[in-house]
C-alpha cells in the first residue's frame, strides 16, 4: 500500500510538472508569434484604423527581404513593384535600380546596368524589379543566393489589347494596322521579326528570356515551362489579383497591409481629349529633339474593340504565351487549393476591406482615378502614351505629415518613385543635379566614358544627333544621345 501511495504522488507530481512544461511551451510560442509579426512592421506610421492590418498570424516564417520580380508588360506589374517600392522605401531596403528607366530593354539582363554594381557579392541589393528581357545568369549576378523570384502573367488577348492601346504610335506591327481587329485578322500583313519593338507577339515568352518568334511546338513550349519552374518561386495570375496578393503574402511571410494597393498604370476607358503624349513630360522631350507625336483620335476606343472570334484570333497568334498562360493559371488555382478556399476568401475579404479604408483615408473623390490633367501636384502625375489616357490619383487635402507621405508612396508613379528611391540611394546624384526624367523616360541612350567595356551602352537606342554630358552616381562622365521614334518611350 505505502509503495502504492508512493508511486501515486510521484506520479502525480510528475503530471503536474508536464502540465506546467506544456503551458511554458505555449506561452513562448505565443511570445514568439508575436516578436515575429513585429519584425515585419512597417518601421514608419501606419494608416491603417482596423487592428486586423496584419492579417491572420503567418506562424514562424521570417519574412524575405531578397526579392526579384520579372516586370512583364501590361499585367498590373506597375501596382506590384509599388507595392515592392513601398516594402523596401519603409525598411531602408536596398534596390538594384536602373541608370535610366528600364534596364537596356529589349536587349537581355546585364548586370553592369545595375546602378552602383562592382561585382557579384561587392554590394548587396534586396530588391530587382524593373522592366527587363530575363537573362538568369545575369541577374544572378546582383542578386543574393536566398533570392525570392516571381512574375505575373495575364490572358494573351487582353494584353494585346491593352498593348496596342499603349504601343499603337510606338510598335511597328500596330502602328500599321487599322484596328486591333484588322491586325488580329492578319498578324503576318503587319508583323515584322526582323523589327526589334514590336511588342506584338508573345511579350510575355520575350520578358522571360526566351525566343517570342519561334514557330509553335509543345517540345519548345514546356521546355520555357520547365525555365519557369525552376526559376521562379511563384507566377501570379493578374485576373485575379487580390487573390495573387494573398498567396505573395503568405510566401513572402509579409503582414497584410503590405499588399494592400490601388490599381496604377490603369487606362482611361474612352477617349481622352489629350491623349497621346500630349502635355505630358515626355512630349517636351519629343519636342526638342524634332519628333512629332499624333495625338488620340476620336475613335481610339474603337480601335482597340475585337469581337470574340478576334480575341481568339489573337491567342492564337500568341500561342506560347497562351500555353504559359494556361499552365500557370492551373498551377496558381492549385496553390490556392492548397492554401484553402474559405481562408482564400476570407483574406481576400479582409485585404479589400483595406483598400476601401486606406481608400478613404487617402485619396479624394472617393478614391476613383482621375485624369492626369486633373491631378494639380505634377509630382504623382502618371507618365502619358497611347491611345487612352493612362489615369492617377489626387490626395485628400489636410492629412497630416506622417499619414500624408505614406498615402503618398501608394500613388505615387512609377518613375517618379524610381527617382525618389534613386536620390535616396545615390544623394550625390541630387546635389549635383538629377538627370532629366523625360529624356531617359524616353529611353535616351547613355554611355558610360570610363566603362570597362569601351563605349558599353547603359540604356540601347540608336545613335545620332546633338550629345549632352551628364554624371553617373560616382562622378564618372556619362554621354546622352537622342534616339528615334521607337526608342524614345519608356516601356510598362
Amino acid at each position: 500500500m505505502l509503495r502504492w501511495l508512493v508511486c501515486g504522488r510521484v506520479g502525480t507530481v510528475w503530471i503536474w510538472k508536464a502540465l506546467l512544461l506544456f503551458v511554458a511551451i505555449a506561452f513562448a510560442v505565443q511570445l514568439l508569434g508575436v516578436i515575429f509579426n513585429k519584425s515585419v512592421h512597417p518601421a514608419g506610421h501606419s494608416i491603417f484604423l482596423s487592428s486586423d492590418a496584419q492579417g491572420p498570424s503567418l506562424g514562424f516564417c521570417q519574412p524575405h527581404t531578397h526579392i526579384m520580380f520579372l516586370k512583364t508588360h501590361k499585367t498590373a506589374s506597375s501596382t506590384v513593384l509599388n507595392m515592392l517600392y513601398r516594402f523596401g522605401d519603409e525598411r531602408n531596403l536596398r534596390f538594384a535600380l536602373p541608370l535610366g528607366y528600364q534596364f537596356g530593354y529589349p536587349l537581355p539582363f546585364n548586370a553592369h546596368r545595375v546602378k552602383g554594381y562592382r561585382g557579384p557579392r561587392a554590394m548587396e541589393f534586396h530588391i530587382l524589379g524593373h522592366h527587363m528581357r530575363f537573362n538568369k545568369p545575369e541577374v544572378e549576378k546582383v542578386m543574393p543566393a536566398d533570392t525570392f523570384y516571381f512574375s505575373i502573367i495575364r490572358d494573351p488577348a487582353g494584353m494585346a489589347e491593352s498593348s496596342f492601346a499603349y504601343y499603337k504610335e510606338v510598335a511597328p506591327a500596330f502602328r500599321k494596322a487599322k484596328s486591333l481587329g484588322d491586325f488580329a485578322d492578319n498578324p503576318y500583313r503587319y508583323y515584322d521579326s526582323r523589327v526589334r519593338n514590336n511588342y506584338a507577339r508573345n511579350l510575355l515568352m520575350f520578358d522571360f528570356g526566351m525566343d517570342n518568334n519561334a514557330n509553335f511546338s509543345l517540345a519548345v513550349a514546356q521546355k520555357a515551362e520547365t525555365m519557369i519552374r525552376q526559376t521562379f518561386n511563384l507566377i501570379l495570375v493578374s485576373e485575379y489579383f487580390d487573390q495573387s496578393m494573398i498567396l505573395l503574402r503568405h510566401a513572402l511571410c509579409w503582414p497584410l497591409e503590405t499588399v494592400v494597393s490601388f490599381s496604377l498604370n490603369a487606362r482611361q476607358q474612352k477617349p481622352s481629349d489629350v491623349g497621346g503624349l500630349s502635355g505630358s513630360f515626355v512630349s517636351k522631350a519629343a519636342a526638342a529633339a524634332g519628333i512629332g507625336f499624333r495625338g488620340v483620335r476620336p475613335q481610339a476606343k474603337i480601335l482597340t474593340n475585337v469581337t470574340e472570334a478576334q480575341r481568339e484570333k489573337l491567342r492564337q497568334w500568341n500561342a506560347f504565351d497562351l500555353y504559359l498562360y494556361k499552365t500557370f493559371n492551373r498551377t496558381f488555382w492549385e496553390d490556392i487549393k492548397s492554401f484553402g478556399y474559405a481562408q482564400m476568401e476570407q483574406e481576400v475579404s479582409l485585404l479589400r476591406m483595406l483598400r476601401k479604408e486606406m481608400a478613404q483615408v487617402c485619396l479624394r473623390d472617393g478614391g476613383k482615378p482621375v485624369e492626369a490633367r486633373r491631378i494639380r501636384d505634377k509630382n504623382i502625375r502618371p507618365f502619358q502614351l497611347g491611345l487612352l489616357e493612362i489615369l492617377g490619383y489626387e490626395l485628400q487635402p489636410g492629412l497630416d505629415n506622417a499619414t500624408r507621405t505614406a498615402c503618398l508612396r501608394m500613388i505615387r508613379p512609377e518613375l517618379q518613385y524610381k527617382d525618389v528611391l534613386d536620390a535616396k540611394q545615390f544623394p550625390r546624384v541630387a546635389q549635383s543635379g538629377q538627370q532629366n526624367p523625360a529624356l531617359l523616360a524616353a529611353g535616351a541612350s547613355l554611355v558610360r566614358q570610363d566603362s570597362p567595356r569601351t563605349g558599353e551602352r547603359l540604356a540601347e537606342g540608336n545613335a545620332g544627333g546633338r550629345t549632352a554630358e551628364l554624371r553617373d552616381w560616382d562622378g564618372s562622365r556619362l554621354m546622352r544621345r537622342n534616339q528615334t521614334l521607337i526608342q524614345k518611350v519608356r516601356l510598362t
